[in-house]
């Protein structure tokens, strides 16, 4: 059939010829985007249960016990010796000048004087797990937890150290775990973000958004910034003159002129990122108004998180929005406790009781709250929930006079609850007075190691291929699990 009879330069051209060479070929890009969304160009990459170009979940290679991850991030650096590792040790040595090595921001010493920990401890449990006043309402559940007291980093600098603990590595420019989690899990639901991360009311950590950045992967898998304040998520509204159908079709269009195809060419990957985020932020029109509406949560719940009271009622708010997020497929939700600087978060180098006092009662109900309330639910076997900060606090004073504590990076106390973790458990520990990690001792890539077996990914496997290297969260000498706290 010719479809132009009357053109000179068309001849007997037919339809199939006519879609091949029209524009240059581009119609062919609608189909390759369909087959696309069929899985039919799925290459998975090494070690990873998702497809990178559809992100269509592959089969898990390992029984993980967990699907999401609630990390509780105490950004500054919650004292160790203060809040969950004991000790006895230090009781009646306060003011006392001994030689001891440190090393924090104030650089390294050779003695100190002993702050002694300035809140009683009392055991809890059936575990007998002792926990300072601090924190009476998480006491209460120390047989779900699992603590590490042996923790290190690499820096005792905010900004290297909070690297770390959220990439991997003390340089920018590495995916963060939420990254790499969606990358090799892929999104259980497509109308919302699979990362999130909800800041602190005093604004951003040090070195802002290079901490939940995608690094050199895709810009599809980078954390979404939730507000602390009033609507969680900005411009959900379509925009002014623009349907929400005509909306839907320009979106669908866009994906439909094939994702694959510009995903596989470099120069071209950072418009099929942003093609899929037009997608999801329309998706996320009809879906998230309904996943963030946490006033239409119940009395009992309300009370239970501390919603009620001024006091807890922006943390107990971040924890509810954390539980409705994994209800909803959500792989990784980072909370932060602190932000800005000096005493607007955990960095207590002035007055500790002032500090601890303020962040450790702020939060304190609420994540007692969300434990509580995903064990009632049946999701806390399935969700992996992380407490800890960059770094720890050394046990003696970072000046003349006052209770404030330098950095610690030596040793340091994190705990787990949740998704495969063996509850009523401590593993490793400090020196009698908290200054270093002495036995089984713990970096920062074995506590990512523990994360990504238990969600069902192989850390020395996962790998995201980029400048000539097969890069890994976990880095080229890999990390095992810390099988201890495993149930």
């Amino acid at each position: 059939m010719n479809l132009f009879p009357n053109s000179q330069f068309c001849g007997n051209l037919r339809r199939r010829e006519f879609l091949t060479t029209v524009g240059g070929g581009f119609a062919h890009l609608a189909l390759t985007g369909l087959l696309a969304r069929e899985g039919f160009f799925s290459t998975p990459a090494k070690g990873a249960t998702a497809d990178i170009t559809t992100g269509r979940p592959l089969p898990l290679k390992l029984p993980g016990k967990a699907k999401s991850v609630i990390f509780l991030f105490m950004y500054g650096g919650p004292s160790h010796i203060d809040t969950f590792d004991y000790k006895p040790a230090m009781l009646g040595m306060d003011g006392k000048t001994i030689q001891i090595a440190t090393k924090g921001r104030g650089g390294a010493k050779n003695e100190g004087r002993i702050v002694e920990p300035k809140w009683k401890f009392q055991q809890y449990g059936k575990s007998g797990k002792w926990v300072s006043s601090l924190f009476p309402n998480l006491a209460q559940h120390v047989d779900d937890i699992a603590f590490i007291h042996s923790m290190t980093a690499d820096s005792p600098l905010h900004g290297s150290a909070m690297l770390k603990m959220n990439s991997g590595s003390i340089l920018s420019g590495k995916p963060s775990l939420g990254s790499w989690i969606n990358y090799g899990l892929g999104s259980i639901n497509q109308n919302l973000p699979g990362y999130v991360v909800m800041l602190d009311k005093t604004g951003g950590p040090i070195s802002g958004a290079k901490n939940w950045s995608s690094g050199f992967m895709p810009a599809t898998y980078q954390g979404t910034v939730f507000r602390s304040a009033g609507s969680p998520i900005l411009d959900l509204k379509s925009r002014e003159g623009i349907s929400a159908p005509q909306q839907h079709l320009l979106i669908q269009s866009l994906n439909d002129l094939n994702r694959s195809h510009l995903a596989t060419r470099a120069d071209n990957t950072n418009l099929a990122a942003r093609i899929d985020s037009y997608e999801l932020a329309f998706r996320m029109q009809a879906a998230a108004p309904e996943a963030i509406d946490v006033e239409s949560e119940t009395a009992p719940i309300r009370a239970l998180y501390g919603l009620d009271h001024e006091r807890t009622a922006d943390f107990g708010r971040k924890c509810v929005l954390a539980r409705r997020l994994v209800e909803r497929g959500v792989r990784f939700i980072q909370i932060y406790s602190g932000g800005a600087h000096n005493d607007s978060n955990w960095d207590a180098h002035g007055d500790l009781v002032k500090n601890h006092e303020f962040h450790a009662g702020n939060t304190d109900q609420p994540i007692a709250g969300l434990l509580a309330d995903l064990k009632q639910r049946g999701l806390l076997d399935e969700t992996l929930v992380v407490w800890g900060g960059e770094f720890g606090r050394q046990p003696t004073a970072e000046y003349a006079e006052g209770t404030g504590r330098d950095h610690n990076s030596a040793g340091f106390t994190m705990w787990m609850a949740g998704g495969g973790i063996k509850g009523g458990t401590s593993y490793g520990s400090t020196d009698e007075l908290g200054n270093r990690a002495v036995s089984n001792r713990c970096e920062v890539k074995d506590l990512h190691a523990t994360i990504l077996h238990l969600l069902g990914l192989e850390p020395n496997n996962l790998s995201f291929f980029y400048g000539g290297l097969d890069q890994k969260l976990v880095g080229v000498e890999g990390a095992e699990p810390i099988r201890g706290i495993l149930a």
